[in-house]
């Protein structure tokens, strides 16, 4: 049985972590860990990790941001299969199996990656919009696609212990896209696999980097994606979609907000 390692990056996350650490724990699979690499929080987040000492794998101490503390915890994995998970996220219930499953059936496979739903801060599911046309994208993969909008669910993306030991670590320059230009360099050497399952959840709440900034996930993306392709129309495509998904975003955020509100003055 492969074991799974998961590093989750924290800083000041008391208000989900602990949702996030049940998600890894409470998975129906008895070869993993779950490493806690914390930036020094404040909040409170240090008492609950207290609370699963013997559980978890975990560090308190200062770095140089999410990409940094990512890689840090990787170098502590003993695992076979490495993930990441933010500490607002959430796995669902299988998903260590149905990951295993794949890669042993799937030898040469480095990479895997399944779909994701969106959910708000309270866990209610959101922006279904959005979860489809990343769908779309997923089933119909190619790298030049790839280099035009990041569509890769990061909650749900597993790769093997070697695709990092050939690769590289995370790039801590790029806090914003960090993971995006990860599967840019994954993707180069291998095609990533699909699991047309649910195997996590990604939530966007005020203070996510998705709700603060939107924009600047996308700057920062076609910045990455630039630095794999010579492709001037590769470049314009990439401008005209991701213009589009902001769009589309902003757009189907108000509407929810708008329902929210509605059905909130309503109750």
């Amino acid at each position: 049985m492969a074991k799974i390692s998961v590093v989750i990056p924290s800083y000041n996350t008391s208000e989900f972590i602990e949702e996030t650490l049940r998600s890894v724990l409470n998975q129906d699979y008895a070869n993993s860990e779950c490493i806690v690499m914390d930036g020094g929080s404040t909040d409170g987040t240090l008492d609950i990790l207290r609370r699963y000492e013997g559980k978890i794998i975990w560090r308190s101490e200062k770095d140089e941001g999410q990409s940094d503390a990512i890689n840090k915890g990787l170098k502590l994995a003993s695992g076979d299969i490495l993930a990441f998970l933010n500490a607002d996220d959430v796995y669902e219930k299988d998903c260590f199996k149905k990951v295993a499953a794949f890669f042993e059936n799937h030898p040469d496979a480095m990479w895997v990656c399944g779909k994701c739903r969106i959910i708000g801060k309270n866990g209610e599911e959101t922006h279904r919009p959005m979860t489809w046309l990343r769908n779309l994208w997923l089933r119909h993969y190619t790298y030049g696609r790839l280099l035009i909008v990041n569509f890769i669910p990061q909650p749900s993306v597993f790769w093997r212990k070697e695709l990092t030991e050939e690769i590289g670590a995370f790039p801590v320059e790029d806090q914003w896209v960090m993971d995006y230009e990860y599967w840019l360099r994954a993707g180069r050497k291998y095609d990533p696999g699909f699991i047309p399952d649910y195997l996590a959840s990604f939530r966007i709440h005020p203070s996510s980097k998705t709700s603060v900034n939107p924009t600047r996930n996308v700057r920062d993306g076609m910045k990455a994606a630039r630095k794999h392709t010579d492709s001037k129309r590769a470049i314009m495509l990439g401008y005209l979609v991701n213009s589009g998904t902001v769009l589309f975003y902003c757009t189907t955020d108000a509407l929810f907000r708008i329902r929210r509100a509605f059905r909130g003055a309503s109750a």
